[in-house]
């Protein structure tokens, strides 16, 4: 197919080599052969939306974020992601592709918007859909730049300050750039959101326009800018980059997130079911703001399940492990409190009864039947048991991975169902309740008090946790700060567990000291069939210089001037 060779082409027009900010003349193609036809322009854009970050352990062999915090443990120690927690992480071995990944798709961006405006498209004069294909030639402009968006907050997340830039670099000077303050990056990103909220499209199906179509849907949107503006007001507010505590950071930061919680009332994106929210399907759900499809037809289609699914199920490899922290999360449903509270209705010889619906939806625990769905053997992770250690790659928390995963998946040798579609959530509705809640509360002191907005953070982690299926008790009025802080915190882990969130939350609130250590479920069966439960406390290397990343050594001795971050 002819975009496959042209995008072989924009690799050499627009990337940074890997750990590179070199710049490269394409010598495939030149600009006036990409310029010749509308499929080849807009095959550009839409390359640069392969760039779009996911963690469904691609980047890892497997391991996700989550096992890199207190979510999860990767079951083979081996693995690259355990660098981030034993010690092994350096400029030398930065682990991340972050800042590659990221500057080339802002490369390919500035390459976009600088190069290839002012066309016609003569060749589509009398093609019946030229109006149609024309808008989506004139709004991937806006697309592009909210892309470059998007790629400079995961930069900025991740390093502080960067080096940030809109036109194409060239050769004479990608190798002087200087780092841009981590705020002035933050302030740039959210003016470009106001300006694409203003000029992107709700809904590419809604245009009047003949040839657009649900396919669109994978598209940036106006509510797509909202949640990025959102989000890194939130980012910017947090403790890791507002050392000073500004209040005025927390208002813009409880005011850009009520803007997506109100946007969507009104626009019809609701709350739904949270069983709902993965799936092969969850891309359609009206939860979602903006999601990352992977196609069911690729070469990894399975690559989380066979990474994820129990070692003892054909198939299953094991890997990440969900802890007992996050199980612990997972308050009793009939009380509201904690495991460990007084009152709470927790019993030790039963400890998986009666806990929070959304434990049963994320994690696979010793006992449970019809996992996957062709599984007739009930999980066994007491020591000795088919799922459990002493085998290699066995689950060493105690617990297997649920969530996201296609319980229908057959990977055993005779199966024919061995491919799912997965699609990453990167922006969903209950992300940005929870967001709101975190900054009304910081700028206001309390979880009663609802500023200018109309709801406190107490009525907001709410309605999170009044879900269809889920029905948590309210969190109660007159909570002290701290209480309502432990209480917030926990909700967005149980909430967010394994989409992504965890792993930053902990350095942006600089509560880094959490990744210190995790507890792992260690199972006995014994001779009557009763079950022992004995809790191991595993410590983790914990520094605080990795509250933000190392930049890449290789990237430095190109570019002195770009220094390092404090400790590295």
């Amino acid at each position: 197919m002819r975009i496959k060779r042209i995008v072989t082409g924009i690799a050499c027009v627009a990337t940074l080599a890997a750990c590179n900010m070199d710049y490269h003349e394409y010598n495939n193609y030149n600009q006036d052969y990409l310029s010749q036809s509308y499929d080849e322009v807009i095959g550009f854009l839409t390359n640069i939306y392969t760039e779009l970050d996911y963690d469904f352990g691609q980047t890892y062999a497997g391991g996700m974020l989550a096992s890199a915090c207190d979510e999860a443990d990767y079951a083979y120690s081996d693995n690259n992601i355990c660098d981030f927690t034993n010690g092994s992480w350096s400029p030398a071995n930065p682990l991340s592709t972050i800042w590659t990944s990221s500057y080339e798709a802002i490369q390919m961006c500035n390459h976009y918007i600088d190069n290839f405006q002012g066309l016609t498209f003569e060749d589509l004069g009398l093609n019946d859909e030229y109006r149609s294909h024309y808008f989506r030639y004139l709004n991937s402009f806006h697309e592009a730049r909210l892309l470059r968006a998007y790629f400079y907050f995961n930069l900025a997340r991740a390093y502080g300050d960067v080096p940030y830039f809109t036109r194409t670099a060239t050769t004479e000077n990608v190798n002087s750039l200087t780092r841009t303050p981590v705020q002035d990056v933050f302030d740039s990103i959210m003016v470009v959101c106001d300006e694409m909220y203003k000029q992107l499209p709700a809904d590419y199906t809604n245009l009047g326009l003949d040839g657009i179509s649900p396919a669109e849907s994978g598209r940036v949107t106006r509510y797509v800018a909202l949640a990025l503006k959102a989000r890194t007001a939130l980012y910017a507010a947090s403790p890791l980059f507002n050392e000073s505590n500004d209040p005025e950071l927390w208002r813009r930061a409880a005011e850009a997130n009520k803007a997506v919680i109100d946007t969507c009332a009104k626009y019809g994106i609701v709350l739904g079911n949270y069983a709902d929210l993965w799936g092969p399907e969850n891309f359609s759900n009206k939860e979602m703001i903006f999601i990352r499809r992977k196609d069911g037809s690729n070469a990894l289609s399975s690559v989380l399940e066979e990474y994820n699914f129990p070692i003892g199920v054909p198939g299953g490899n094991s890997g990440n492990c969900p802890t007992q922290n996050l199980v612990d999360a997972y308050e009793m449903q009939a009380t509201g409190l904690a495991w460990d509270e007084s009152g709470s209705g927790y019993d030790a010889n039963n400890p998986y009864d009666g806990r929070d619906p959304r434990f049963y939806l994320t994690i696979v625990k010793n006992g449970d039947t019809g996992w996957p769905s062709k599984n007739t053997t009930p999980i066994e992770t007491f020591y000795g048991g088919v799922n459990a250690e002493p085998i290699s790659g066995a689950t060493t928390t105690g617990y297997y991975l649920k969530k996201y995963l296609d319980s229908s998946i057959d990977l055993s040798a005779s199966s024919t169902t061995k491919s799912s579609r997965h699609s990453w959530i990167t922006y969903r509705l209950g992300e940005f309740y929870l967001n709101y809640a975190e900054a009304v509360f910081r700028y206001t002191g309390s979880a009663d008090a609802a500023g200018n907005w109309g709801m406190t953070a107490r009525e907001a982690v709410n309605v999170i946790r009044s879900r269809a299926d889920v029905q948590m008790p309210e969190l109660p009025m007159g909570l002290s700060a701290d209480e309502f802080w432990a209480k917030y915190e926990n909700e967005r882990m149980v909430e967010l567990a394994f989409e992504g969130h965890r792993f930053w939350d902990l350095r942006r609130w600089k509560e880094g000291e959490k990744l210190g250590s995790i507890v792992q479920m260690k199972l006995t069966k014994n001779a009557d069939g009763t079950i022992t439960y004995n809790r191991q406390t595993v410590n983790r290397t914990w520094n605080d210089k990795m509250y933000l990343f190392p930049i890449p050594q290789t990237e430095i001795m190109k570019n002195p001037n770009l220094g390092q971050n404090p400790g590295w």
